[in-house]
């Protein structure tokens, strides 16, 4: 049975002075240890060799290919695409312009080069071309031909369903500004992006008229950014040949294009792109399908003369192959 201690009035002199200075030390004692507790909480972490290796998960860097405009010279994408995949450069989304958007259509929806190539070169040039009424002043083609020959061949699948992401560019013919189609019928959006005034008929879409994306994005650096690239590869087809080759309409008009979008083109690329690949064109006008396999080697030449700079370049964004 336990007994309770006397109380503290009962005890002598000594033995109370005793008891107050125990509990004065168990005080202390108590300040003491919690200190130590706070101080072994807060001090230095063991040496690294001592504990395991903790480390967060980079992102792999994301590659963006930009495809520019150029009519008949957009075959060299080809010729690019082909060059990259044999040197096992993975791409993981594309933005297209104009002609480059049928190629980054083809692509993103999981075609290999080789197989984009052969579907070029047996592709007949009347399967894609409709003219307009003659009462319609608008444009000479309709341009329902090239939307539905791409929607076949791509088994109707919308632009959100690709195998990898892609946006395609056109130009809001009534306010001037680019629009960046992600979702939504990709035969129908790539035609807008192709639709050059005066050659093709303005593309309706949701209430909008919409022209070739080249007005305001030549060759689509800014897009393949905003859509998540951290290394964008931009491929210019646009510049004209050295001889300043001008034989049709159709050449003269491609001319004017290219001169208004020097300045657009340069600021964007500067800006935007990480490298840009320029195919040698010079002999090849942007109405001349009679050359779509020249353009294509050209495209492949490109990547091979370049590729030991965009490999050290990818490197110090941290990319590799």
């Amino acid at each position: 049975m336990k007994t309770s201690p006397p109380p503290l009035s009962s005890l002598p002199q000594l033995s109370r002075r005793a008891f107050a200075l125990g509990c004065a030390s168990a005080v202390l004692t108590a300040c003491t240890t919690t200190t130590s507790s706070t101080t072994a909480l807060t001090s230095p972490a063991p040496p690294a060799s001592s504990v395991p290796a903790t480390s967060t998960l980079q992102r792999p860097v994301r590659i963006g290919l930009a495809l520019g405009g150029g009519a008949a010279r957009g075959f060299a994408h080809i010729g690019v695409i082909k060059a990259l995949e044999a040197r096992n450069l993975t791409v993981d989304l594309l933005s297209g312009t104009s002609a480059g958007s049928v190629i980054a259509a083809l692509s993103a929806s999981g075609m290999s080069g080789i197989a984009i190539n052969k579907l070029a070169l047996t592709m007949d040039e009347a399967s894609i071309s409709d003219w307009a009424m003659p009462f319609r002043t608008r444009g000479f083609l309709q341009g329902v031909a090239l939307q539905n020959y791409l929607n076949k061949t791509l088994d109707n699948r919308p632009i959100e369903k690709m195998a990898k992401p892609l946006g395609i560019v056109a130009t809001d013919l009534k306010t001037g500004q680019p629009i960046l189609f992600q979702r939504g019928n990709t035969g129908i959006a790539v035609r807008a992006s192709c639709s050059v005034p005066s050659i093709f008929e303005p593309v309706k879409i949701g209430g909008h008229e919409y022209v070739d994306g080249g007005l305001v994005s030549p060759v689509p650096a800014a897009f393949a950014r905003k859509m998540g690239a951290d290394f964008v590869i931009a491929v210019d087809i646009s510049a004209r040949p050295e001889t300043g080759l001008t034989q049709s309409s159709f050449d003269v008009l491609m001319q004017t294009f290219t001169i208004m979008g020097q300045t657009i083109k340069a600021y964007e690329l500067d800006k935007y792109a990480d490298f840009v690949i320029r195919p040698n064109l010079a002999a090849m006008s942007g109405s001349d399908f009679g050359q779509r396999n020249a353009a294509i080697l050209a495209g492949e030449e490109a990547v091979a003369k370049i590729w030991p700079e965009l490999q050290r370049q990818m490197a110090a964004k941290g990319a590799t192959v």
